[in-house]
């Protein structure tokens, strides 16, 4: 039977509700049609089936066999069409669907706060993240496997659009014990008898260090590359060295009081978290609304965050941004 293709859904429409009155004339009333538009579309119908689909008894309408399970099957059809309708419908008002974002792991100790932040608002978008590296990050945005990276700024060349997203500080952390722990200003160069504690290459941070270094024409007399920021401030509240670091790694040791910030002159280092998608990803209108949400949350989040330890910046990253 190849009766299926020439159904139409308004003769499913009319036959479902059809199917609930007791005659064609109340079904015309509830569909707003003519009686005779109601008797010939299911005639039609009852023509592509090849089966009777009504019978009356007492003089109401009722359903023959074929009818009854046309009828099932046309309610699940309208059904699904209609779960499609509300799932388009949700995806166009953005309160559902799912999300892959990809985030540095420097960026683990605030982000999933904004994710729960983000999900208690919008509880039916599924969004899904993924830790690495920056150059683990760079590969997914070239493979176009992630939605959006929390990262620094990308290459150039790479094909992506980056947006500024928060201020992110880097400072230099030490032990306690450190004999520098309270002097002010003093220049890297004093720290050069210190051992260095390096996240691993094609890290962020490491990145930033070598940058630095390579800035001030300093070599530290060892180095030492670690494969995490906890082993690091492990390692560094341990007495083993010195490290530049993210300030959003240490929230929890600074308030704890068991690592100290060097005040040395060009720190904290300035840096700006970027929020990154390929140009060539369609982004759905869910990850619009929360690439808006990071955007507008994140820094004022960050600000609210890291107050107490007095490394602000003294413009929102907004207004600087705009007059550069």
């Amino acid at each position: 039977m190849n009766f299926i293709r020439s159904l139409t859904l308004r003769q499913l429409q009319i036959f479902v509700i059809t199917a609930r009155c007791p005659s064609f004339a109340r079904a015309a009333e509830e569909l707003h049609l003519t009686q005779p538009a109601v008797s010939m579309q299911i005639k039609q119908l009852e023509d592509a089936v090849g089966l009777p689909l009504f019978e009356r008894v007492a003089r109401r309408l009722a359903l023959t066999e074929a009818g009854e399970r046309l009828q099932h099957h046309a309610s699940r059809i309208l059904g699904e069409i209609k779960d499609a309708e509300d799932a388009m419908m949700s995806l166009r008002q953005a309160d559902s669907g799912s999300i892959a974002v990809s985030i540095v792991s420097s960026a683990t100790y605030f982000a999933p706060k904004l994710l729960a932040l983000y999900s208690r608002q919008y509880p039916k978008v599924d969004v899904r993240f993924s830790v690495g590296n920056r150059e683990t990050l760079l590969r997914l945005l070239q493979d176009n496997a992630t939605d959006l990276a929390i990262m620094g700024r990308p290459p150039p060349e790479l094909g992506t659009t980056a947006e500024p997203l928060a201020w992110h500080p880097h400072v230099i952390v030490a032990p306690l014990s450190h004999p520098l722990r309270h002097a002010r200003r003093f220049d890297l160069q004093e720290l050069a008898g210190d051992t260095f504690l390096l996240r691993e290459p094609g890290s962020g941070t490491r990145a930033v260090s070598e940058h630095v270094f390579k800035q001030n024409l300093f070599v530290p007399s060892r180095s030492v590359t670690l494969g995490s920021n906890e082993t690091i401030k492990q390692a560094v509240m341990a007495g083993m060295g010195v490290s530049l670091i993210s300030l959003h790694t240490l929230a929890l040791e600074l308030r704890t009081g068991e690592i100290a910030v060097l005040d040395v002159n060009g720190t904290p280092v300035e840096r700006t978290w970027q929020l990154v998608h390929s140009r060539t990803k369609q982004l759905s209108p869910t990850c619009l609304a929360f690439r808006r949400f990071l955007l507008e949350h994140a820094e004022p989040f960050l600000e609210r965050e890291y107050a107490e330890f007095g490394l602000l910046r003294p413009k929102r990253l907004a207004d600087a941004e705009s007059i550069r």
